[in-house]
């Protein structure tokens, strides 16, 4: 099973960054026991790397997916509530690009994935980054920007480019139907491949504990939407960065 290991990516030369950061990001990452096929820049909102989240990352490394998790928060408070977008987003998700790189990582082979906020965040990595593929879970501020520096992903939209893919449920109240309609409407204006995919339920999370694969009469919908989504983000992944 691939392990996990800490490690560090330096900022880019001419980053304003916080005198605490000493001008690095720490990361989380695991490699593939084998040559790797490109890699995969995972945006958490979590201060603290739980089983779930480790877990996901072994599953996409035993793909042969490089996956590299910036602490986006290293340098914040443990209380804080900071929500980390904008400049600084795109420092930590260019310092840990560059760190892929330098292992040998093509940069068109290089994927966001991104949960909740962190899925916002991906998705505005995919509109101002040359990233060969992006995938959102449950990515908020869909018709009312989250921060004062971050647009309102209908209007962000349009500027998709990569393939980008967004998974969302439909009785989530911050993503309610309507808006992901707007959404919809919004990324078919982008000149990159996308889609969206709404479950019904709040259990469709990528990175939840794993479920058991269901038996021949388990049609329990929330255990199928959870299967279903982990399986289009692989695939997405799978089909884009190549």
């Amino acid at each position: 099973m691939p392990g996990i290991f800490r490690d560090d990516a330096p900022l880019r030369s001419g980053v304003d960054a916080p005198a605490e950061s000493r001008d690095r990001v720490p990361l989380t990452a695991v490699e593939p026991d084998r040559p790797a096929r490109g890699g995969i820049v995972l945006l958490h909102e979590s201060r603290n790397f739980g089983p779930a989240l480790l877990e996901l990352m072994r599953a996409l490394a035993a793909e042969g997916w490089v996956v590299a998790a910036p602490h986006l928060f290293h340098h914040e408070p443990a209380h804080s509530d900071s929500e980390v977008f904008g400049e600084t987003l795109f420092a930590a998700f260019d310092a840990t690009f560059d760190w892929l790189v330098g292992r040998g990582v093509y940069g068109d082979c290089v994927g966001v994935l991104g949960f909740d906020d962190a899925g916002t965040a991906a998705m505005l990595v995919a509109t101002n980054r040359p990233v060969g593929a992006a995938v959102s879970v449950s990515a908020h501020g869909i018709v009312e920007p989250l921060t004062d520096d971050t647009p309102a992903l209908v209007d962000a939209a349009p500027a998709l480019r990569a393939p980008w893919l967004g998974l969302y449920g439909e009785d989530d109240p911050r993503t309610p139907p309507e808006h992901v309609e707007r959404l919809r409407d919004a990324v078919a204006k982008a000149d990159a491949p996308t889609n969206i995919v709404s479950y019904v339920g709040l259990a469709h999370r990528a990175d939840e504990p794993p479920v058991p694969e269901p038996s021949a009469d388990d049609d329990d919908p929330l255990v199928v939407a959870m299967l279903d989504a982990q399986r289009r983000i692989f695939d997405w992944f799978d089909g884009n960065l190549r």
